[in-house]
């Protein structure tokens, strides 16, 4: 029995202490402030996670611009080469028809190989099928050929990679009647 009345003047001292019982709930101002710390917590992590998430669509942006801007950096200094051919042959005062020639042929070997290095592709479809995609037709011709075969190039199309640049002008055989 000793122990009973022990037990009630313990939690009296204890309340007296200022220390909650046990088995006592959080009284409702306590229960607030702790609701209220844990809302700002998480108030500012919201606001840390929406700055974060506001530098890195500004940095992804600016990455964005610079990539358009100087996209064609690598190709542009490649034809500078191409260019300073061209005015040095122009600037030639006693070339010959041949000299020119050469001249000519040897600037069209270097844009080839700027083409090349940067897979810039000819389009030149004599006797293929006719692709819509590839080549504009401008015209049909008779011909000894299968009907809708390119029987003519009348200008050389390009493509960078898959995508076709420039479709290649083209006559269409006619068919057989």
């Amino acid at each position: 029995m000793e122990q009973n009345e022990t037990a009630p003047e313990q939690d009296q001292a204890a309340q007296a202490e200022g220390a909650p019982k046990p088995d006592a709930a959080p009284s409702p101002d306590e229960m607030l402030k702790t609701a209220e710390l844990k809302a700002q917590e998480h108030h500012d992590a919201w606001l840390r996670a929406k700055a974060e998430t506001e530098n890195m669509r500004r940095r992804a942006q600016e990455d964005v611009s610079k990539a358009q801007k100087f996209a064609v950096e690598r190709f542009a200094g490649e034809m500078l080469s191409v260019k300073d051919s061209l005015e040095a042959g122009l600037a030639i005062e006693t070339a010959t028809v041949e000299s020119f020639k050469n001249g000519m042929e040897l600037t069209l070997k270097q844009l080839a190989s700027v083409f090349e290095k940067f897979n810039i592709k000819e389009i030149n479809p004599v006797g293929e099928k006719f692709d819509a995609h590839k080549h504009q037709a401008i015209g049909m011709l008779e011909s000894e050929q299968e009907a809708n075969t390119v029987v003519s190039v009348m200008q050389k199309g390009y493509q960078l990679h898959d995508r076709v640049l420039r479709p290649a002008l083209v006559m269409v055989a006619k068919g057989k009647e």
